[in-house]
């Protein structure tokens, strides 16, 4: 069996591989998909993402199936519990953060009727596609995620520097970053 020519960046597990393979850079446009890759990208903030993949389902489990409405009326005894929780990444102000972006998420949800048409607002609701020749070609940060930083931070979300929605528009294909000789180009 041959095997597929990939994104650099995935070749070292076969779970990145196929998180790169069936997930990465293809468009999403369900509310409940983009909430997870949001509160997910917010605790991979300062890591490296297959330590977030290699924890994704017992974040699932942790965070009620990253079901935004209940996570918004999370008690403080539910959040003492996320912070003993040894499958996720117990860092005090992202478990805080997840309570209050979900309460943040609702509200977009309630002025534009989706938080998918509030973020897919950003890029006309189709993907960028950048077209990057090599890894070295993709940036970690655009104007358009410092944009999109911003009023996400002004609305009160938490760990949501440029950075991290950057990474959460390549994770829902707001932006196709997927260089020239990958497979998923080539198809």
């Amino acid at each position: 069996m041959e095997e597929k020519n990939r994104c650099s960046w995935c070749l070292s597990s076969d779970l990145y591989k196929e998180y790169h393979d069936q997930e990465w850079g293809k468009p999403v446009y369900d509310d409940a998909t983009l909430f997870e890759f949001l509160l997910l990208e917010t605790f991979q903030a300062g890591l490296s993402w297959i330590t977030i993949l290699n924890k994704r389902e017992n974040f699932r489990k942790a965070f009620d199936n990253f079901d935004y409405k209940k996570i918004a009326l999370y008690s403080d005894d539910k959040i003492q519990e996320l912070l003993l929780n040894p499958g996720i990444i117990r860092n005090k102000l992202k478990v805080y953060s997840a309570v209050t972006n979900a309460q943040n998420f609702i509200k977009i949800q309630e002025e534009y009727g989706s938080f998918s048409k509030y973020i897919w607002g950003f890029t006309d609701g189709k993907p960028i596609d950048n077209k990057p020749k090599t890894l070295k070609d993709v940036t970690a940060t655009t104007p358009l995620s410092d944009t999109i930083s911003k009023d996400l931070k002004k609305r009160g979300f938490k760990f949501v520097g440029s950075t991290v929605v950057y990474a959460h528009m390549q994770a829902t294909g707001m932006v196709n970053d997927h260089v020239e000789s990958c497979w998923t180009r080539i198809q």
